[in-house]
């Protein structure tokens, strides 16, 4: 357990560092308007979600609860998913300076509102990395022990963006399952085939092509014609949608 905890100390560092090493020096987007892309309203979404719980949480006394909630959003949504995400925007060349403004304004104040959630529960590292972080989105004070905890705001909640983020991610879990099974090397790139996807499926594709090529190193993504037989390939499920990887 002491080890594992560790593990997630190292874990909220080193996000710390890499969310530094893209805002500092760089605009944040503190004024005036940004674009939030799908991936940065699902991560503010799920943000003020955690919030809630860990409010109820804290309301029951039950501090295994909220440590828990925050252990696994920082450790498997924001460190995994969300990073990861943010890259493919940031080092886009076609992305717009909006967009990648909204995605750095993201980073940092999500980032700062989980290190007051978690101060409580480890204060020493959260007041070190809240000192750097906490000017870069846009906060001002001298400790975070005198910040306000956080609440959860339900209009921040994106039920749409959480549903279409969980297809994508699904779809990036999927195809790296099948290099998994087949022991299929995680520098090849992959063509892939989906088939028997509705038609919000095929929109979905079309805007998170980029994050399936870069995350899932993709090498092509096509439909399956109507009528159109597969070749051979590796199946997953995603829902009732299939990804194959023509073997």
């Amino acid at each position: 357990r002491m080890e594992g905890y560790r593990n997630f100390c190292n874990k909220l560092w080193n996000a710390a560092r890499y969310v530094l090493m893209n805002t500092e020096g760089k605009d944040c987007g503190l004024s005036g308007e940004v674009a939030l892309n799908t991936a940065d309203r699902w991560i503010v979404s799920r943000l003020h979600e955690v919030t809630a719980e860990v409010e109820a949480a804290l309301k029951e006394y039950r501090f295994d609860l909220a440590a828990q909630a925050l252990y696994s959003f920082t450790w498997n949504e924001y460190c995994d998913w969300y990073l990861e995400l943010s890259k493919v925007v940031l080092t886009d060349t076609q992305a717009s300076t909006d967009m990648q403004r909204g995605t750095r304004r993201t980073l940092v104040q999500v980032l700062e509102t989980l290190l007051r959630l978690l101060h409580p529960l480890m204060p020493f590292i959260t007041e070190e990395i809240w000192q750097r972080v906490a000017p870069l989105a846009g906060t001002q004070g001298k400790t975070i022990m005198l910040r306000p905890y956080p609440v959860a705001d339900a209009t921040k909640i994106d039920r749409a963006s959480t549903e279409e983020m969980g297809w994508t991610m699904a779809i990036i879990g999927a195809i790296r399952t099948t290099r998994s099974e087949r022991d299929i090397s995680p520098a090849k790139f992959l063509p892939v085939l989906l088939a028997e996807g509705s038609e919000r499926e095929h929109d979905w594709m079309e805007r998170h092509a980029h994050y399936l090529k870069q995350l899932a190193r993709a090498e092509s993504l096509r439909w399956l014609g109507k009528g159109e037989s597969a070749p051979e390939s590796a199946m997953q499920l995603v829902g009732r949608m299939k990804v194959l990887v023509p073997l």
